[in-house]
């Protein structure tokens, strides 16, 4: 095995000011850090507000050190209140699905490695990339102001539903100004994720170097490429159904409100003059359920590109995974109406609905399948990445298997409003997809950073952050089998009371899992600064990023781009001198 060249330099963006480089900067790898930190600085906020409500569901009158502080009126004496329980559950949901899921795998990970995979300078449009994240930056600090102003957040969840989200401060705390701010913040954050998506579908169909079929993209850049089209279909319905949100909470227009409604003896709308709630539904979920593969699809293209590096294997059956790949983007915009089943939709809907949701999990299931014979044979190198893409296999199969009961609308009317559904929505969206970004990061932190990551810190977070999730999410599964409703600050009914310990249980691993993430977090700090530098090619790779130091200087039209001459993993060539052929290196004849 030959010993890994030493890295060339990195040629850094043209001379400017300090914030012209690294502030509002055009060089896609400046923006793509610039989102994985924000999307950091968001999962920590996130994590916080995680392990508030978790101590009051563990230990309800037990004040929180501070918390009285942040909000006398939702936490007098620092005991959190039923409503504030709600309000912290709509940023944390708010936090985790947009500027973390959504962010760090496609708009962080991807602005930095598609343009590198496919041989291009830069992006296609350089100025509505920076302009993209900070319409994003924007986003996050209108909805983190939530948290200072009078109002607080508002307490209608992450899903927002009318007419709780629609009536203003009669429908409780939050519901006035916190509520505005909050589609407010959404509304901004789907024009930054559309421009966003241009910028991705027209760099991966233009400017892909000579030799880069569509055939020989790598996985990552197929899932970057399909999420993107995804995210421009969804996030432009999504933008809609804000605007008239906004104009039903402050125009009085009633696009959402019911007609014949009465809130506390006063008539809101006169009968036959409203709209109808579930028309926010419908147009919601058109865009929530696409967003579960926003989120997740990045992750699988991130998990096959690592399968493959180390087992030292092609990707098993490479067309059907790009095939997977399509289907599940089609396939994720026709069966919203699973998440319906309970609203009172016909049954033949719901039947229909059921059955497109059990279609989607083919494609799903032939991808696993993939995974496990990619791995089949190979030459496994258990280093912290592939312990990650392992890992988010094996979440994604246990948090999938359990939706396949959520598609049945039988079993759903009883277990829709349950911690069942917690259990599944976390495992398969939440923490499959950060162990996917955990994967990419330990990965890519040597283009990243030019730093290796330790690789003993990152198998201690690995299997102590694997052991916590499940023993925070599973024990909910059984909760909703007894029928422990979701969104309850405290468990003070009698069939509920029995169900007391598993709470204090998840609570106890979700504060144990939250501290091993600092293991994570000193990791990646100290190794930017401190750790050892890294080879330009560590990990014996095949794609484009690895090659010639990894990155062709932004505008700089005299540096030669790569040609591509065969696919993007190409491992264990028989007759190779190396167990690996990167995707530049020439043909030779007869070969």
């Amino acid at each position: 095995m030959a010993e890994p060249r030493p890295a060339a330099p990195v040629a850094s963006q043209a001379s400017g000011s300090v914030l012209r480089t690294y502030v509002f900067s055009t060089d896609h790898k400046t923006i793509g850090k610039q989102y994985f930190f924000l999307a950091l600085f968001s999962v920590i906020i996130g994590t916080i507000l995680s392990w508030l409500m978790r101590m009051h569901l563990a230990w309800p009158k037990i004040p929180i050190p501070g918390l009285a502080q942040l909000s006398p009126a939702g936490a007098p004496g620092g005991v959190m209140t039923p409503e504030y329980y709600l309000s912290l559950l709509t940023l944390h949901g708010t936090l985790m699905v947009f500027f973390v899921l959504t962010t760090v795998p496609q708009s962080g990970l991807g602005n930095f490695f598609l343009p590198l995979q496919i041989g291009a300078r830069e992006m296609a449009f350089p100025r509505l990339n920076m302009l993209s994240f900070w319409i994003t930056c924007l986003s996050l600090v209108v909805l983190l102001s939530t948290l200072f102003i009078t109002d607080g957040p508002p307490i209608s969840g992450w899903t927002a539903y009318p007419p709780l989200s629609a009536l203003g401060t009669a429908a409780g705390p939050g519901e006035a100004q916190g509520q505005t701010l909050w589609v407010l913040s959404i509304a901004i954050f789907c024009i930054g994720s559309v421009l966003g998506s241009i910028n991705f579908i027209a760099t991966t169909l233009d400017l892909r170097t000579s030799g880069m079929d569509l055939m020989r993209l790598p996985l990552t850049c197929w899932a970057w490429f399909i999420t993107a089209i995804m995210s421009l279909l969804s996030f432009a319905v999504l933008f809609g159904a804000c605007v008239m949100l906004l104009l039903d909470m402050l125009g009085h227009t009633h696009f959402f409100v019911p007609g014949g409604l009465v809130l506390n003896d006063q008539i809101i709308t006169p009968p036959g003059a409203g709209g109808s709630p579930l028309l926010w539904q419908h147009l919601f979920w058109f865009f929530g359920h696409p967003e579960v593969y926003i989120a997740i699809l990045p992750g699988m293209g991130i998990v096959s590109h690592v399968l493959a590096c180390f087992s030292r294997r092609p990707v098993f059956g490479y067309k059907s995974m790009v095939l997977a790949l399509g289907c599940i983007g089609f396939l994720s915009f026709t069966v919203w109406g699973h998440h319906m089943l309970v609203s009172g939709m016909s049954p033949y809907a719901g039947v229909v609905f059921s059955a497109l949701t059990m279609v989607i999990a083919v494609p799903s299931a032939l991808k696993t399948f993939n995974w496990l014979g990619t791995l089949w044979g190979g030459k496994l190198h258990f280093t912290t990445a592939m312990l990650f893409a392992i890992g988010f296999v094996s979440l994604f199969v246990a948090g999938g298997l359990t939706g396949l009961f959520l598609a049945e609308p039988a079993a759903d009317a009883y277990l829709h409003a349950t911690y069942f559904v917690v259990g599944h929505f976390h495992l398969v969206m939440g923490a499959a997809a950060l162990f996917a970004i955990f994967s990419g990061t330990y990965f890519w932190a040597p283009k990243l950073f030019g730093r290796m990551l330790d690789e003993r810190l990152g198998q201690i977070h690995f299997w102590i952050t694997l052991a916590g999730v499940y023993c925070i999410f599973m024990p909910m599964y059984v909760m909703g089998l007894a029928g422990a409703p979701r969104r309850y600050s405290e468990f003070t009914d009698r069939f509920l009371v029995p169900l007391a310990p598993f709470n204090k249980f998840i609570s106890v691993a979700a504060l144990i899992t939250g501290v091993a993430q600092l293991i994570f977090v000193s990791n990646l700090f100290w190794s930017i600064f401190r750790g050892r530098r890294a080879a330009e090619n560590p990990w014996r790779a095949t794609s484009l990023e690895w090659s010639n130091g990894g990155t062709l200087p932004s505008g700089d039209l005299s540096t030669r781009r790569p040609v591509v001459c065969r696919g993007p993993y190409e491992y264990s060539v028989p007759g190779e001198a190396e167990d690996y052929l990167m995707q530049d290196s020439p043909q030779v004849a007869g070969s």
